[in-house]
């Protein structure tokens, strides 16, 4: 067992034991070994020994445990790895679903995901080709395995493209609690722009680029929870989305290329920046509820600093869809915020409390992540709001009003503008991404929005 057992709460070690119990059950083997894998969702590294002493390693991918998830049935996402094992394509093996806590047991599969742990170049460049070769094998599986499983499939160009964001609206309209101009501008350019010659769905990872390796060789892919039926173009656009802050191995384009090469079709690559578009959209839309209202229990500092990098990636290809270039905007000047001694007093407080177990100083650490982001916020938010309604009054005319919110006058505007207005639009809602992405540059939970880029796919 775990040598973390001594310092657990009496609930998480019962947790831990109806875990190995099922484990047990699912394996005919004995759990000899409890690992809690320390990140923002449950996860479980174990080995079991078999009656005949063979060693075998097992990992329980437990449930978020947040409402974040368009698909929150974590069965779901075994099911899928199953079909997948049975047509072919190397993921781990499903030995069956924990109930409580629910969990999928799976084998853990050797390898890492940091290409950078590649031999040589060589050997780099040939891992992504073949994962390239992997997710065009699944593009091409027949999709009634899935069906038969409850996958939705979609008909039709229209259904097709939106896929995705039909998967997450219902998520968002529960959550939306505040006014939200740029999803719905984007949502409203989506919606006027489906590329209707794309009528053959595939199955598709949807947040695509996920995948182990050993010797260069790939030895899995992983992590299925928001895979989908819809435009096999889409892995392509999530995988270069990906590429900013964990990069494939070789140069996009390339990558693309070949893929092209693989399936026998010519690269579309304005359908390639739609589905950019529509994946950088409902990412967004996911953390609206986390970030606006959020639950107790959520990884708090981590859906922030999701959200600040998913809008950037989002006002960026906007931005080139519409060819409209992103002026960086002067830097956010930084005030004394009226919060700024009960701030300091509450960072001083977490220094001085004490946490010798992993688990609770990772739990300190976020904490310490959000007080630190509170601070900056603390220091540039009215200044933000000062310069957006500078920004805003010029788009709004004589409907702006200096006495309502914002950001309620501006949705509506988006609501009801023609196409007419798209570039004025963007470029203000650029300039407030922009803007947000500067001030929380140097801190922690603004590194991750600070190195996201569009990358060229051609």
């Amino acid at each position: 067992m775990s040598d973390q057992q001594t310092v657990l709460s009496a609930a998480d070690q019962l947790r831990e034991q109806k875990l190995c119990a099922s484990v047990e059950q699912l394996t005919g083997a004995k759990v000899i070994k409890l690992d809690r894998q320390l990140r923002w969702r449950p996860a479980w590294f174990l080995e079991l020994q078999k009656p005949d002493g063979e060693i075998i390693k097992v990992h329980a991918r437990g449930d978020r445990e947040s409402d974040v998830m368009p698909f929150p049935e974590l069965k779901r996402e075994a099911d899928i790895l199953q079909v997948l094992a049975q047509q072919g394509i190397p993921v781990p093996h499903v030995y069956g679903m924990c109930a409580d806590p629910v969990a999928i047991i799976m084998e853990t599969v050797p390898g890492t995901r940091d290409v950078s742990t590649a031999s040589n170049d060589d050997e780099r460049r040939s891992v992504a080709r073949q994962y390239i070769d992997a997710i065009a094998a699944m593009h091409s599986a027949p999709l009634e395995p899935f069906a038969d499983r409850g996958i939705e499939v979609p008909e039709g160009a229209e259904a097709i493209a939106l896929a995705g964001l039909n998967a997450y609206l219902p998520l968002y309209q529960k959550h939306k609690r505040q006014p939200d101009p740029l999803i719905e501008f984007a949502m409203r350019w989506l919606r006027n722009n489906i590329p209707l010659h794309r009528t053959k769905p595939s199955f598709i990872a949807f947040d695509a680029g996920q995948f182990l390796f050993e010797n260069g060789k790939i030895t899995a892919l992983y992590d299925f929870e928001f895979a989908m039926v819809g435009d096999p173009l889409t892995d392509l656009a999530t995988m270069a989305m990906r590429e900013s802050v964990e990069p494939m191995g070789d140069d996009i384009g390339s990558l693309c290329r070949y893929y092209a090469e693989v399936v026998g079709e010519p690269l579309d690559v304005k359908v390639m920046r739609y589905h950019h578009t529509l994946f950088a959209t409902v990412a967004c839309m996911q953390f609206v509820g986390s970030t606006t209202n959020p639950s107790p229990g959520d990884p708090h500092d981590v859906y922030i600093e999701w959200d600040i990098a998913l809008r950037r990636s989002l006002i960026n290809v906007l931005a080139e869809n519409l060819g409209v270039d992103i002026v960086p905007p002067a830097p956010v000047a930084r005030l004394a915020g009226k919060h700024r001694a009960i701030l300091t007093m509450l960072d001083d407080a977490l220094d001085k409390i004490g946490v010798e177990q992993e688990l609770h100083q990772q739990n300190k650490q976020a904490a310490k992540r959000l007080v630190e982001y509170y601070q900056r916020v603390d220091q540039v938010e009215a200044e933000l709001e000062r310069l957006a309604r500078i920004d805003a009054a010029l788009i709004l005319g004589d409907s702006y009003d200096a006495s309502a919110d914002l950001d309620s006058q501006m949705e509506e505007f988006i609501l009801a503008a023609g196409e007419q207005s798209n570039v004025a639009l963007i470029s203000y809602l650029a300039t407030q991404v922009e803007r947000r992405v500067q001030a929380f540059a140097d801190i922690s939970i603004g590194q991750s929005a600070a190195h996201v880029r569009l990358e060229p796919m051609v």
